[in-house]
């Protein structure tokens, strides 16, 4: 793990049902006697730099405190452009002194899906909450360590579900689980792009975990869960590759099928050879669409009714305004670890039914 780690900063720098939607508005100030909380951003790729960075100049009750690269060029970069103190910039050796750093409350963790568990367990050792980006790990073992390790040192913890805080996915929340339309019988997701440079660490399994399912096949699997407001109970599976040396080490199409306690059902796919982003929610009296459905905006949708008329937001502002909230309120985050472990349920049940060509139980 730590020789993974070394040669990949060195190669690329660090580059329960939901019954509860969370409000679309900002938190202002004032509900928190402008208390502030620090957070650090660990693994300066394109996600962490632009958009948690730029994200958190929008934020009232969180801001940008330190950073943790193991480029010394982005270090400078950083410290100039947010005006970061020295004692707020860490490299992976110097990761852990940050437990002595007040500056500092939040650590998100925005690094490769094989090196979350490491480094969520290690800020929770350093007595900081945490965040860490989806998936929350790449097997349900690790998502349970994170937690327990999380509940041990006293801290909170999160994943970066942004949509959850999204106009538009709150209204497709709230249309399937309130049953606005009757109940969810059926429900289509995907979620895929082409993915490009054949060397980036997306396409080896020893930092990504897998391929387009662990990347964007969890906001499909997110998609069908937050629709029903229910857990999938089992999943058959099929595997495609249309370029093997590519993808010889991910998967690089996935389409499953779910079935749910109330008797809905799920038809979705990920893939990494083209572009799809959808989710429809057929009820019995009617259906919402959205499309795109999961990319960082604008997002659109409609219903039988008619076009859907929302605000776009900023998603990683608005998450991570909800998890200061969380923490200044002592209340546990609507997107927990607990969110996360469900998805990599899902996902291990997958592979599994890939593997054995059956369909399998989600336990």
């Amino acid at each position: 793990m730590h020789i993974s780690r070394r040669k990949f900063i060195q190669k690329v720098g660090a580059g329960a049902a939901l019954s509860s939607l969370p409000s679309v508005t900002a938190f202002s100030k004032s509900s928190f006697q402008e208390k502030k909380l620090g957070i650090a951003l660990v693994g300066m790729g394109y996600y962490a730099e632009h958009k948690l960075a730029t994200g958190l100049q929008e934020t009232s009750n969180c801001y940008l405190a330190g950073i943790v690269t193991g480029k010394p060029e982005k270090a400078e970069k950083f410290k100039v452009k947010y005006n970061l103190p020295d004692k707020n910039i860490y490299n992976y050796e110097t990761f852990d002194r940050i437990a002595d750093n007040k500056d500092i409350d939040i650590v998100y963790v925005v690094l490769p899906n094989s090196m979350h568990a490491e480094y969520v367990i290690r800020a929770a050792k350093a007595g900081k909450h945490v965040i860490t980006e989806k998936p929350m790990a790449v097997s349900v073992k690790e998502c349970q360590a994170m937690i327990d390790a999380c509940k041990k040192a006293g801290v909170k913890l999160s994943v970066g579900y942004r949509l959850h805080f999204e106009p538009f996915t709150q209204e497709a929340m709230r249309i399937g689980q309130q049953k606005i339309f009757g109940k969810v019988k059926l429900v289509e997701s995907s979620d895929g792009f082409k993915i490009g440079d054949p060397t980036q660490w997306r396409l080896k399994k020893s930092l990504a975990g897998g391929g387009a399912m662990m990347d964007v096949g969890v906001y499909a699997i997110q998609a069908a869960r937050y629709s029903t407001g229910e857990e999938p109970i089992s999943v058959t599976a099929q595997e495609f590759k249309t370029d093997p040396v590519k993808f010889k080490e991910v998967d690089e199409t996935i389409l499953w099928q779910m079935e749910f306690p109330s008797g809905a059902v799920s038809n979705s796919a990920t893939t990494y050879a083209s572009s799809t982003e959808r989710l429809f929610i057929s009820a019995e009296n009617g259906w919402v669409e959205l499309r795109p459905a999961y990319g960082y905006g604008p997002l659109a949708g409609r219903t039988n009714k008619g076009e859907l008329n929302l605000p776009q937001t900023n998603h990683q502002a608005l998450q991570m305004e909800d998890f200061a909230k969380c923490i200044l309120e002592n209340k546990e985050s609507s997107v927990s670890g607990e969110e996360g472990l469900k998805d990599m349920k899902v996902v291990e049940a997958i592979y599994r039914a890939i593997a054995n060509g059956k369909k399998e139980k989600i336990v």
